[in-house]
């Protein structure tokens, strides 16, 4: 019999999903992994010590083993610093893939493997299943509303070998369902929002307290200063509000297009269609990652250029050092710098790269 360590984050995707592998007959022990718990006391909501209890809650009515296992240090070090040094870079980081690839499937799956467990579990949206190479595929979500294949692109054979989805095959009012008769007392608990470890608080409040302030001109392509900037950090591409400068007589707003690095300028330019820096039908990817085969010919597949974009049609052409081009079907609008994409073949997930 299979023994099997849950990420139990207290929600009731995760509740659920070690409901499920209890029933089916695995030895089930229950984790909430400790990563962050706002220590610097930036404004806004850090419920991690809620979140403990009501897994614990759960773990006890399932009649599992319930731990807390602490990875703060190595989750500064590899989502937290990524993120920082990202934004400080110019870039728009995902942590939340970073912290799939990095923390769920890496640190915590080498606990368990250390303590004795077998495989481990989680509540994403998502299937796992053995080929007829008797290697795993990732496939979608049931329920394409709450699909998350897309943040698990960076992960490896070892890393979805090892993974169990059982709420992959689900709908989210189905895992609710469940949970409500099985009297689960968060079965009605409300979906996490926001980034992986920020929650609520906004993103440029995180930041200000890392990266201080760098104000500079805001230009448009005639180099013409429109504006001041705080700091280049603070803005993203394709970025319409916030931007502090106002629409002109024509009523045409204005959006970021780019970033001068060395002369801390912040591009913008009216948003209509087809402008350039906005829109493109190429990008270069780096630090690729495939699922179950490297990509090593072109290619014609399917790309989810961000989280709930829709597929698109591309061309995948591999290149040197782990890089590569995809040539887009059709436009599309701000695809910034250090963004995931993950790449697909119908429902079928083969990997991600990053934006450069």
């Amino acid at each position: 019999m299979k023994n099997i360590l849950v990420a139990m984050s207290g929600g009731v995707d995760s509740s659920v999903a070690a409901f499920l592998l209890k029933r089916n007959g695995y030895m089930v022990s229950g984790a909430y992994m400790k990563n962050w718990i706002n220590e610097e006391n930036i404004s806004g909501n850090c419920p991690w010590q809620q979140d403990i209890e009501d897994a614990r809650v759960v773990a006890d009515k399932i009649g599992i083993d319930f731990r807390v296992v602490n990875f703060m240090k190595e989750y500064r070090m590899r989502v937290v610093n990524y993120l920082v040094e990202g934004y400080r870079s110019g870039s728009t980081p995902n942590p939340d893939v970073m912290c799939n690839r990095e923390i769920k499937f890496g640190l915590f799956l080498n606990y368990a493997k250390d303590n004795g467990f077998s495989a481990i579990g989680t509540g994403h949206y998502c299937r796992a299943v053995k080929n007829t190479q008797g290697k795993y595929d990732l496939l979608e979500g049931v329920d394409k509303n709450k699909d998350q294949s897309y943040f698990l692109a960076m992960l490896n054979q070892d890393q979805l070998r090892n993974a169990r989805f059982p709420v992959g095959h689900l709908s989210k009012a189905e895992v609710r369902e469940i949970a409500k008769n099985e009297n689960l007392h968060n079965a009605n608990k409300k979906d996490s929002q926001g980034i992986c470890f920020i929650g609520k608080i906004e993103i440029n409040d995180f930041l200000k307290s890392h990266i201080p302030d760098n104000p500079g001109d805001i230009v448009n392509y005639e180099r013409k200063i429109l504006g001041q900037h705080l700091g280049l950090h603070r803005y993203t591409l394709g970025q319409r509000k916030g931007i502090s400068v106002p629409s002109n007589r024509d009523h045409k707003n204005y959006v970021v297009v780019g970033k001068d690095l060395k002369n801390n300028h912040l591009l913008v330019a009216f948003d209509e269609p087809g402008i350039a820096g906005l829109f493109s039908k190429k990008k270069d990817l780096h630090s690729l990652s495939f699922t179950n085969g490297s990509l090593n010919t072109e290619v014609a597949c399917l790309a989810k250029p961000r989280y709930r974009d829709p597929s698109q049609d591309i061309i995948f052409k591999p290149k040197a050092n782990n890089e590569a081009q995809v040539v887009f079907k059709h436009q599309q609008r701000a695809l910034a710098k250090g963004q995931v994409i993950a790449l697909y073949d119908g429902e079928k997930l083969l990997g991600g790269g990053i934006y450069r």
